[in-house]
């Protein structure tokens, strides 16, 4: 499932071999470290299915924006069903529950689909930065709502 969302997200914005890196990192080791670690992760399971992911907790940047989406993921198939609706609302209760104000979530600015996402569900750019894949700098966008 997680290969699959993420080869889905970033084929042709990702240099292929570093997204191959990405996609072997997150083995089973790492999904048996997250759960451990007592960090909250959402699931998505239709009809035995895990079909999506969600990683979620305090912002990563301090600032006014106290919560943040690390990672929000459904499968191919199971997209445009409205899932990743919500999964998202279902990760501002969480986050409005532990009482962090404002939610921020970051997302590659190629990957059109993630932006649109994200405007469609209220979400404004603030923020941006870059990451290095190589020799590929690809810009992110933080997406906030207060």
């Amino acid at each position: 499932m997680f290969e699959q969302s993420w080869r889905y997200a970033y084929t042709g914005i990702i240099p292929a071999k570093h997204l191959d890196s990405l996609v072997i990192r997150r083995g089973k080791r790492w999904w048996t470290s997250i759960i451990r670690s007592g960090d909250p992760v959402q699931v998505l399971e239709v009809n035995g299915t895990v079909c999506g992911y969600a990683t979620l907790g305090p912002a990563r940047r301090r600032g006014r924006y106290q919560g943040e989406i690390y990672e929000l993921y459904i499968t191919p198939t199971y997209q445009g069903l409205g899932f990743g609706e919500l999964m998202f609302e279902s990760c501002r209760n969480e986050l409005d529950q532990r009482m962090l104000n404002g939610l921020v979530v970051w997302a590659l600015a190629d990957n059109d689909s993630a932006a649109d996402f994200y405007w469609r569900r209220g979400g404004r750019p603030i923020a941006e930065c870059f990451d290095k894949f190589g020799e590929t700098q690809l810009k992110k966008v933080a997406f906030g709502w207060r």
